[in-house]
């Protein structure tokens, strides 16, 4: 289990653009790493687009964008080219890197019981360490919030 200030292990996820990407390719960065239930649905469209709609702001705080769902890269895809997501989009169908941050969980939907992620949010440092989490996450004012949170740590 994944815990603050310790390194992540490596990871490899397929993204968006056709490549492979790696926990070191953004060595030097803040790595924000945003986990959420589905592509085209009305709460993780708005949370993709809040992160969308202030990149200047994050691209100015040395901090790099993915999403991650279990969605397809072909999904993926659709989805980044509709909203215009000036950031990759990572496919977890394997669900691997779900397990390595804990986001897979029994949820209530339709009143049966299913797997699925909770909508959670990873910011990583430029060495690697995990400085910040958000679980069970709420659309509405969480952009702000990591905003918030950043503007400390960079401000440090």
């Amino acid at each position: 289990m994944l815990t603050t200030h310790n390194p992540l292990p490596a990871f490899e996820a397929l993204s968006t653009g056709d490549k492979s990407v790696k926990l070191s390719d953004y060595q030097g960065k803040y790595l924000l790493v945003y986990f959420y239930p589905k592509d085209n649905t009305p709460g993780c469209t708005q949370e993709g687009q809040a992160f969308r709609d202030n990149i200047d702001k994050f691209t100015a705080l040395n901090t790099v964008i993915v999403g991650v769902s279990r969605d397809t890269v072909r999904v993926h895809e659709g989805f980044k080219c509709k909203q215009e997501f000036p950031f990759d989009l990572l496919s977890d169908a394997d669900e691997k890197l779900c397990e390595l941050f804990d986001v897979i969980k029994m949820k209530n939907m339709y009143g049966k019981q299913v797997r699925g992620i909770e909508r959670s949010t990873f910011l990583i440092n430029p060495e690697g360490l995990l400085v910040h989490e958000w679980r069970k996450v709420k659309v509405k004012g969480h952009c702000e919030e990591v905003l918030q949170v950043l503007n400390q740590l960079t401000q440090q």
